[in-house]
């Protein structure tokens, strides 16, 4: 068995620097998918679908979200829909567990200009692009 040093490093950037309930999920997602799907751009969707549903990505790392479920129109599509790229994904952002509001403050935070003019996408978009 890897030591967890050994273990970080086989994460993407974003991950080595979350919680490692956040890892946990990420890796035991994937090494489900391998198993089932081989390895490939398959299992590293299906591991971020899955870790999507209880994390956000905020800044340059994951974090808990207050709620379980799908972040965005793509995780909430699922299955062959998703697999031909139906639907946009945010990058991490929450789209649909946060307000309006929420993703106001949160890209005024990070000095997003003209905030108050963008709707819930375009916000989420914004958030992206900085993160």
């Amino acid at each position: 068995m890897p030591n967890a040093k050994e273990s970080r490093t086989d994460l993407p950037g974003t991950l080595r620097r979350s919680p490692a309930k956040a890892q946990r999920t990420y890796r035991e997602a994937h090494d489900s998918a391998v198993e089932q799907y081989g390895e490939g751009e398959r299992a590293y969707r299906t591991a971020y679908a899955a870790l999507k549903h209880s994390f956000e990505k905020v800044g340059d790392r994951w974090q808990p979200k207050d709620r379980r479920g799908p972040s965005d129109p793509r995780a909430a599509k699922g299955g062959a829909a998703a697999r031909r790229g139906e639907g946009e994904t945010f990058g991490g952002v929450d789209v649909l567990g946060n307000t309006r509001q929420e993703l106001y403050e949160r890209a005024r935070s990070l000095g997003v200009r003209g905030a108050s003019r963008l709707n819930k996408a375009e916000l989420a978009r914004a958030i992206q692009r900085k993160g």
